[in-house]
């Protein structure tokens, strides 16, 4: 299936809905953000990739940053915060300046640590797909840098997880078709998230009357 560009959801949002559904609702349909200290952190790390001008060669490596992307199989578009480009031998792909052959591969900065979930690397396999559709090549590894822990982590790029960031992004589209916010779930991220005065997910453990008076009934 391919999506028209004007139905293409944001790139970025992959790891919202992957990591809780209702917190991609209020940002992507319902337009609400709240920024905490975790989100300045985050937009003061990525401040340092963001420089679509930059590109620098270092030997059989060219390193570009915030390179636009997207795929009309995802349906999704956005910026990548860095784009290596390996010198390869066939086969590869040919640069417009420079000889030889050259492998792309997605480079996603985080803020924290490796999440025990696989949102971040959603997001990343979300890059490469991009980037496969872009070049006409197969991607089998990208990488997640982590600010605090300051090193990267290496992402096998493989079909089955191919698979599950094809699936995610249609369970996206289908939500935002549908214009709804789904319930919250409450979890100990919740503290974290700087959308939890706005979500207020300590409403879904709320009882009903109902609830309530079922429960008075069954202690008596």
């Amino acid at each position: 299936m391919n999506y028209y560009e004007e139905d293409y959801l944001q790139l970025s949002g992959i790891q919202h809905f992957a990591f809780c559904p209702r917190q991609w609702a209020l940002i992507h349909v319902e337009q609400q953000w709240q920024d905490n200290i975790l989100t300045f952190q985050g937009q003061e790390l990525h401040q340092r990739t963001d420089d679509p001008t930059f590109s620098e060669k270092r030997g059989d490596l060219i390193i570009t940053r915030a390179v636009p992307i997207a795929s009309r199989s995802l349906g999704l578009n956005g910026i990548a915060d860095v784009v290596e480009f390996h010198k390869v031998e066939e086969p590869g792909v040919k640069l417009k300046g420079r000889s030889g052959y050259w492998q792309p591969t997605p480079v996603e900065y985080k803020l924290g640590n490796p999440k025990p979930t696989n949102c971040d690397i959603l997001q990343l396999c979300a890059q490469a797909i991009c980037l496969e559709e872009t070049f006409q090549v197969t991607l089998e590894i990208g990488y997640i840098f982590y600010g605090r822990v300051r090193r990267r982590l290496d992402v096998n790029l493989s079909q089955e997880l191919k698979d599950e960031t094809y699936m995610v992004a249609q369970e996206m589209h289908r939500m935002f078709s549908l214009g709804k916010t789904p319930e919250p779930r409450v979890t100990k991220a919740c503290n974290k998230c700087s959308l939890v005065d706005i979500c207020i997910p300590q409403l879904s453990q709320r009882r009903t009357v109902k609830e309530y008076l079922q429960s008075v009934l069954k202690e008596n």
